[in-house]
């Protein structure tokens, strides 16, 4: 497994940072996408629409969703191999996440 120069550790926690920053940002807007469906889905039951209408929206949110999720693991799998300090600590790391996934996932 490659591991991290040690020369330049300031260099090193910035590029983490705006890997995280970058991240954090496409994870909002999801987030947000998805604030305005739930919206829209209250206004479509408010409105009398179809059942089917209702449910077929409400799959896209809960897609949306995980797809949101499934993100924001790729950004704590990241953060775990780019930050751990040694090959065995980064295993257990991406392990936890794999634990995470199937709990959750």
């Amino acid at each position: 497994m490659p591991r991290k120069p040690a020369a330049a550790p300031a260099a090193e926690a910035s590029k983490s940072a705006v890997y995280r920053a970058d991240h954090q940002k496409d994870v909002v807007n999801r987030l947000r996408r998805i604030e305005g469906q739930v919206r829209g889905l209250v206004e479509m039951i408010q409105e009398g629409r179809s059942c089917e209408d209702v449910a077929l929206q409400m799959s896209a949110a809960r897609k949306a969703m995980d797809k949101a999720f499934y993100r924001m693991m790729a950004c704590t799998v990241m953060e775990a191999v780019y930050d751990a300090e040694s090959e065995e600590h980064a295993m257990q790391e991406v392990e936890k996440s794999a634990r995470l996934l199937e709990r959750f996932g």
